[in-house]
């Protein structure tokens, strides 16, 4: 046998036994052991990993169980060829005729991958300064509190429940946990028929745009606005129009009346921050009633608020079933759950249900179950309260840092989220920016993405600080803004700091 097919990996988050059985499944499935050969010695095979021998004793006898090894008395452990049973073993045939694959190009009905999206490196950790959006600081994650609710759902009797399939319906116990604990902290009452558990907001958008949406459907988006909702309703409308949004995020004044739809971020608006007034949001739902509009509320960053009480949901002001309310737990929980909800009329949500399972039938039961468990024990609310107040300091002093380094920047008044949209000297190149600083390892977002015109203005960059540790805001910062003073002043512009 030989010895570089034992080798354990060099870094590995698994106990020694879980390691050396992987390692030997690996070797048995991938046909680097033959049917019937025996492995090395307990002792042997310990020596050559450095591990103890009860180690491999474990993990060769949790093979047996399994059926891929074959324990014979006084003769050791062999491989069962009955594990490999079923699987075609034939290579292709280096004389096959040259292949003659299909013109894919040609058979494209829409390029979704030509549409424009945020980009960020997914390795944004090891980055000193990463002033990445919609990414957690790995050290807010609640891990011991998550790790026992994924413990309660994997108990047998909760296995039963959620390892069937629920075809098109959601986990009871999530629905009452949102409909009681998460949507009264926004003022929404719903029932359990009103409620349909997504895979994140954008799932939630795209059902709604596959549901509601044609080629010659008329939808307001803000602009500014959130790219990924763009990108999706413009895969099924051609007259998306872009709205104006100001220091109060969206101008209701100026929505068309030939608008159907009206996608809206009212508690932080993406990417600006700015919070919707209460009288726009009446505004906007008079003109809902009057000109037969319906309005997509997506709150997003709702429980983000540092100064004062957050301003109740659009949708809890809503008395004519005309508002549709998206939320998710990604920018609290962890944006790798995808775990979102979408609230609405029962005819509304009954159809959405039935669309959903078209997609993907329902979300995975075993994390809607955990989830629910996590909100019935307080752990969702108390971890809100703790980013609170770890964002609360991050916000703080990144306006203050800004103010100093940065005082010709325009930046809105907010009063919560997690970035700031800044406004760079008129000459700035954010993209050429984002380059330039990612080199010097620190990771900001273009701002052009945000907007829907092609000429887009390039100054503005988008700075968030939910994932960067508070003691790396301030040199991240300035070694920010250097950069920015040394782009400027090879470009001639002025100095943008007094």
């Amino acid at each position: 046998m030989r010895d570089y097919l034992f080798r354990l990996p060099d870094s590995s988050g698994a106990s020694l036994q879980t390691q050396v059985r992987e390692m030997l499944v690996s070797a048995i499935l991938d046909g680097h052991i033959p049917d019937g050969a025996p492995l090395p010695s307990c002792r042997r095979l310990a020596h050559q990993l450095s591990v103890s021998r009860n180690t491999v004793v474990l993990a060769y006898e949790r093979l047996v169980e399994e059926g891929y090894l074959l324990s014979k008395e006084r003769s050791g452990y062999f491989v069962n060829g009955d594990i490999l049973a079923g699987r075609v073993r034939a290579a292709p045939s280096k004389d096959a005729p040259a292949a003659m694959p299909p013109d894919w190009d040609r058979r494209f009905a829409s390029r979704p991958s030509a549409l424009k999206h945020v980009r960020k490196p997914l390795d944004w950790e090891r980055y000193p300064y990463p002033f990445v959006y919609g990414q957690l600081d790995p050290a807010l994650l609640p891990i011991a509190d998550w790790r026992e609710c994924c413990r309660q759902a994997l108990s047998v009797l909760e296995m039963r429940g959620w390892a069937r399939d629920l075809i098109d319906h959601d986990d009871p116990l999530l629905v009452q946990e949102i409909r009681t604990r998460v949507l009264p902290r926004r003022g929404v009452w719903a029932e359990p028929d009103q409620i349909l558990i997504t895979m994140g907001a954008q799932h939630a958008l795209y059902i709604l745009a596959s549901l509601l949406m044609r080629r010659d459907t008329v939808v307001g988006i803000e602009n500014p606005g959130y790219p990924d909702a763009r990108n999706i309703f413009s895969t099924v409308s051609d007259h998306l129009l872009p709205l104006r949004v100001d220091h109060q995020g969206l101008v209701v004044d100026e929505i068309p009346e030939r608008c159907r739809y009206v996608f809206v971020t009212p508690s932080h608006h993406c990417p600006t921050t700015a919070t919707l007034p209460l009288a726009r949001r009446e505004a906007l739902l008079s003109r809902a009633r009057t000109t037969d509009l319906i309005v997509i509320e997506d709150d997003y960053e709702a429980e983000t608020n540092y100064v004062g009480e957050p301003t109740p949901a659009l949708k809890s002001l809503d008395t004519d079933q005309r508002v549709v309310y998206v939320g998710s737990l990604s920018k609290t929980l962890a944006p790798g759950l995808r775990v979102g909800y979408m609230v609405g009329a029962a005819d509304l949500i009954r159809e959405a249900r039935a669309m959903r399972r078209l997609m993907l039938r329902h979300p995975p039961t075993n994390n809607q179950r955990t989830v629910a468990h996590f909100l019935s024990a307080g752990h969702h609310d108390s971890l809100v309260r703790r980013l609170s107040h770890a964002y609360t300091a991050r916000w703080q002093l990144m306006g203050r840092l800004l103010s100093e380094l940065l005082p010709n920047a325009s930046q809105p008044s907010t009063f919560g989220g997690t970035s700031f949209w800044v406004a760079g000297p008129e000459t700035l190149d954010a993209s050429a920016l984002a380059t330039l600083a990612e080199q010097h390892g620190i990771i900001i977002e273009p701002g052009e993405i945000y907007f829907a015109q092609h000429n887009a203005p390039k100054n503005y960059f988008r700075l968030g600080f939910s994932s960067i540790p508070v003691e790396r805001i301030e040199p991240g910062l300035r070694a920010l803004a250097g950069l920015i003073d040394g782009m400027s002043a090879a470009a001639g512009a002025d100095h943008p700091r007094h």
